[in-house]
């Protein structure tokens, strides 16, 4: 394996759950060092080993809170439970992203991706975000089912290459009035289902004997390193969230941003 594919590996593990936009970062490798886009097995791959990161850092929080919300069928004290309010806010907000998210991906996706303009624009956009919620004041909400809506449309707006997804669904938690802890957890929760749903379909472009006659030679090597990048960037990013210090990945942002609009109109 090429020391490139490595570093895209590096870059979609640290940059997909960080509040910087993976799919803006491949695309600024893409235009400034031209790197070329990823085999779509290899793709898979690196989707596949951010997905088992996510799983495994909220492992005792999935397991528990599925129970709560399958229990909740059969009995409704169980219903005033975390689990039930959150696997209806999780199931609404997916409902919301699929088609908010194909449509904006069918019209502008790949325009935006070719431009360093845009994508410098949508990671100020980011950065604003990120920013704003520092003046929100602490909450402790419960969370509702129009909560997962309202953080499902932003998920799917974050399909722009630019527009982080774990930014852009966070400050949706904070601003509906969950605490940090909540919206964090939230944000990585609802992006379980999107995840799966981006390998599917592009399972499905391959088929399970084309995906593994696709897969580039070492491609585990980027994958683990998704994996482990990924893992420590959850770790990160809770604690920067939870000491209410997250805002500093609006400065990273504004500074790529404008770097990305400087380079458009120097051409």
């Amino acid at each position: 394996m090429n020391p490139e594919s490595v570093i895209l590996g590096l870059i979609q593990g640290v940059t997909e759950f960080l509040p910087i936009s993976s799919s803006g970062h491949l695309a600024l490798a893409k235009i400034m060092a031209g790197y070329k886009d990823a085999p779509l097995a290899y793709d898979i791959a690196l989707h596949a080993a951010t997905l088992l990161a996510v799983v495994i850092y909220f492992f005792r929080d999935i397991i528990s809170l599925l129970f709560e919300w399958c229990y909740g069928f059969v009995n409704a004290n169980a219903r005033r439970w975390t689990g039930w309010r959150l696997g209806w806010a999780v199931l609404a907000g997916t409902a919301v992203t699929a088609p908010f998210g194909f449509l904006l991906k069918n019209l502008v996706e790949e325009r935006v991706s070719l431009s360093p303009l845009w994508l410098g624009i949508n990671l100020l956009i980011t950065g604003a975000l990120i920013l704003s919620s520092r003046f929100l004041s602490q909450q402790s909400e419960q969370i509702r089912v129009k909560d997962g809506i309202f953080a499902g449309i932003m998920q799917g707006i974050a399909v722009l290459p630019g527009i982080s997804r774990s930014g852009s669904t966070i400050w949706a938690g904070l601003i509906v009035g969950l605490s940090r802890e909540d919206a964090f957890r939230f944000s990585f929760l609802l992006s379980i289902p999107a995840i799966i749903g981006a390998i599917i379909l592009e399972m499905g472009e391959l088929g399970a004997s084309g995906f593994l006659r696709a897969l580039p030679d070492g491609w585990f090597i980027g994958a683990g390193a998704a994996f482990v990048s990924g893992f420590v960037s959850l770790v990160i990013l809770r604690r920067l969230i939870t000491s209410a210090r997250w805002w500093v990945f609006s400065i990273y942002c504004f500074a790529v941003g404008g770097v990305s609009i400087i380079y458009s109109l120097i051409g």
